[in-house]
């Protein structure tokens, strides 16, 4: 008669490892404040700084480009070298250099230090998402602690406006920029005390040829997309798309060829895995598209001042922190691939509402929609999170958490610039300039709402005020057209996401546990539902050889 094989216990989390989950979210608000803030701060650096036009996109866009090309290889280097200690050394670096930009004398050197904070912030978030994946080994819990990882990015993204808008009211532009000593020195205080070490214990060698080649991928890939939003679809945004795809291609075919890669792309094979990172980057695009052209309409249209504004979307921002939270529980019940699609269709019915009150002089069509977006963005990106990090070993969760957050970043991006794009196309074949116009004003009133609101106040009245008229209904139009594309993409992302993720059972037996976390962390026996379905082995049916090796992954040097 075969031997009944006792089901493994993993460790529940105890206070510890919640206490230690809030220490992780200050690392979070950081970079999700510093995605925001700074748009807020370009008028008052550029009356002070005086940068080019060329300089000022490269303010803005360095960032990101360097964050989105390390992201990778600073996920596989913490596989390697400690994602505690990684942290660390990101938080240390992005403090001092936050310090160095907000007294940067020129535009050059304030060029050079947001590359630097690209840099450090690179080491930051996949070391944040992985060390989650290694207190939290129970899936119940560790759906708890991604959901508050999700909620800290929309925290962070309602608090950039807000608290930036506010600031520039008082101080200059590099005050945005020293938000982050406050906030990372109780991180690098309690971290070391309260966050465990991990790493993979049988890393592969460094490869620099694999670091070159996805930064080679990332940056012109990138690049290629963001000059979509200034440009259009024409060489300077093709020809680095297209080095970006080739240099991509080099990279997987060299990790395929090695045994020990740097980045595993055969977890692209797993429905799960990849159904998960396209539904996350899905979720990301439709939230920073909407809020594109949302602040706009509140400031340009309507009037309000950044801090209006960011009050203004404070309510959606807030129930996206209110879904990921929630849908924690709906996942005990309903199948995961059943709680993103909805999710999916959430932000789809919320695209739906500006296409029917986006020409409203009222900004409340746009609220409500935007909360019922922040509903659906909310619950998927908790869940597509959850997913990701559950399908991999604990060994291999900074090189998914890498790959989690370069879809975020290439999702915020592809947002901006296509839906931008879009916005922008419309806007210019929809606005109609009054004669009279002298060359300068009428290029900057045909570019952008802003060029317009800015020339309308060199004109006499009427000829003002019928340039307004005809910049907001072009505009609008815009609107119309960057609303249908996002409600055509939920709605095929909600198919893509049901199909593929199927296999993904609802978690029965995190339903039967307690929120509640005892003191002593008592243990709990949960099967990761995400492994079991694609291929893992569950917990009811894992070896104790088998289940001590994944423990000896995951474990921890306090």
């Amino acid at each position: 008669m075969p031997a009944v094989q006792e089901r493994p216990v993993l460790q529940r989390a105890g206070k510890r490892e919640w206490l230690g989950l809030a220490v992780l979210m200050l690392a979070v608000l950081l970079v999700a404040v510093d995605n925001t803030v700074l748009s807020f701060a370009v008028p008052s650096l550029s009356r002070a700084l005086a940068p080019t036009g060329t300089e000022l996109l490269w303010i803005i866009d360095i960032y990101a480009l360097i964050l989105a090309g390390l992201l990778v290889p600073m996920g596989s280097l913490g596989d390697r070298l400690g994602r505690r200690k990684l942290l660390m050394i990101g938080t240390a670096g992005f403090g001092l250099v936050s310090v160095a930009a907000a007294f940067a004398p020129t535009a050059g050197a304030l060029i050079g230090a947001r590359a630097l904070l690209g840099f450090f912030g690179a080491m930051l978030m996949p070391a944040t998402l992985s060390i989650i994946r290694n207190m939290f080994v129970v899936p119940g819990q560790r759906r708890i602690a991604i959901a508050v990882w999700a909620a800290g990015f929309s925290g962070g993204a309602a608090l950039g406006p807000i608290v930036g808008g506010t600031l520039l009211e008082h101080f200059w532009w590099g005050s945005v920029f020293l938000l982050a000593v406050p906030v990372l020195i109780p991180l690098l205080v309690f971290g070391p005390r309260l966050l465990p070490e991990s790493r993979d214990p049988k890393p592969g060698k460094v490869d620099p040829i694999s670091i070159l080649l996805v930064m080679a991928t990332m940056f012109p890939l990138v690049y290629g997309i963001k000059s979509i939003s200034t440009h259009g679809l024409d060489a300077y945004a093709l020809v680095p798309m297209a080095a970006g795809l080739l240099f991509g291609f080099a990279f997987v075919r060299r990790q395929l060829s090695r045994p020990e890669p740097m980045l595993d792309v055969r977890l692209f094979r797993n429905p799960v895995f990849t159904g998960s990172i396209s539904a996350n980057l899905l979720s990301v695009f439709a939230q920073v598209g909407f809020i594109l052209f949302l602040s706009q309409h509140l400031q340009l249209v309507l009037g309000q001042t950044p801090r209006e504004a960011g009050l203004m979307m404070l309510p959606g921002l807030m129930l996206t922190v209110v879904a990921g939270l929630a849908v924690v529980r709906v996942v005990r019940r309903v199948r995961p691939a059943y709680a993103v699609a909805a999710g999916l269709v959430f932000s789809a019915v919320g695209y739906t509402v500006v296409l029917l009150t986006g020409h409203d002089d009222s900004p409340l069509g746009l609220v409500i929609a935007f909360m019922i977006l922040g509903i659906g963005v909310g619950s998927a990106e908790t869940i597509s999170n959850d997913l990701i990090l559950g399908s991999v070993p604990p060994a291999k969760a900074g090189a998914a958490s890498a790959i989690s957050e370069t879809a975020y970043e290439v999702g915020a991006v592809l947002g901006t610039a296509v839906l931008g794009s879009i916005l922008t196309a419309g806007y210019r074949n929809g606005i109609v300039l009054p004669d009279g116009m002298d060359a300068a004003a009428a290029s900057a009133a045909s570019e952008t709402l802003g060029g317009a609101v800015q020339a309308a106040e060199t004109l006499p009245g009427p000829q003002a005020a019928e340039l307004l008229s005809s910049a907001q209904s072009a505009f609008d139009s815009g609107v119309v057209a960057t609303s249908l594309i996002g409600i055509v993409l939920m709605v095929a992302a909600a198919v893509g996401a049901v199909f593929m993720l199927r296999t993904v059972a609802a978690d029965k037996d995190a339903a039967a546990e307690p929120d509640a976390v005892s003191d002593g962390g008592a243990p709990a026996a949960a099967p990761d539902a995400a492994l079991a379905a694609t291929g893992g082995v569950a917990a009811d049916e894992e070896s104790a050889a088998e289940h001590a090796e994944r423990q000896e992954a995951c474990s921890v040097r306090r």
